[in-house]
């Protein structure tokens, strides 16, 4: 069997001899853009069962069938991370949902806040995105984006044994530290939006136990370099790049 160049996300069950239908979008990505034909190698998760071989027995314009021919690798799943931001300009949003997709976020949640400027998201659009950016880094774990809520619900529904990772703009300058004690819990990071946290935004995260205000270096980052920084800084101290 060739080698498999591409990796395909999938809702199917994946195991040994487990043939895999293909959707018609599936099917026209393998073999209207990328040719493949029956006999081809393509390799598939699903986000719990690894990584599988397989190989196509039929392709055709609106569907096909794949499948499964061996394990070529075990689930790995990222640390209990999630990640909030308040969306921003297009493209940008598109950079947020990602990268942090690649550094290992297990959710990701747009928040409104009082100064967010978008007022809606396509959900489905960066669900998609996180998918693709799942297939070109290799993860076997696809997170799930949510739809658009203001933060102040969320913070009324927070989880008491959530930890939150607060990245406070006005903390510019600070040494960015993180406690090692909670290292292990579910924890979570939250990134502003351009026109910065309000003040009562700030008093409420502040007043929370489970919160903790951390800076990111000597300079104000935008709002996608700080999603970047943030989780950086969170993996190399609490996650699984330690």
């Amino acid at each position: 069997m060739k080698a498999a160049k591409i990796r395909l996300y999938v809702e199917h069950a994946l195991g040994e001899g487990q043939t895999v239908p293909l959707t018609r979008d599936q099917a026209h990505y393998l073999f209207g853009v990328m040719r493949l034909l029956p006999g081809d190698a393509v390799s598939l998760f699903n986000g719990r069962d690894g990584e599988w071989r397989a190989e196509v027995v039929e392709a055709g314009k609106r569907g096909g069938t794949l499948a499964c021919t061996g394990q070529s690798g075990a689930q790995r799943n990222p640390p209990d991370l999630w990640l909030l931001f308040a969306p921003i300009k297009k493209a940008r949003t598109d950079f947020i949902v990602e990268k942090a997709t690649e550094m290992g976020a297990a959710k990701i949640l747009p928040v409104q806040t009082e100064f967010t400027n978008a007022e809606r998201i396509r959900q489905d659009r960066l669900q998609a995105h996180a998918t693709e950016a799942a297939e070109q880094c290799g993860g076997t774990f696809v997170p799930k984006v949510t739809a658009l809520q203001r933060l102040s619900k969320v913070l009324e529904q927070w989880p008491a044994d959530r930890q939150l990772m607060f990245c406070d703009e006005a903390l510019a300058g600070d040494t960015p530290t993180l406690p090692d004690r909670f290292a292990g819990q579910p924890w979570a990071i939250l990134i502003g939006p351009e026109g910065g946290f309000s003040e009562a935004e700030r008093a409420r995260l502040s007043a929370l136990d489970v919160a903790h205000p951390v800076a990111l270096g000597p300079r104000i980052l935008r709002a996608d370099t700080a999603a970047v920084a943030a989780m950086t800084l969170w993996q190399i101290q609490l996650g699984d790049w330690r």
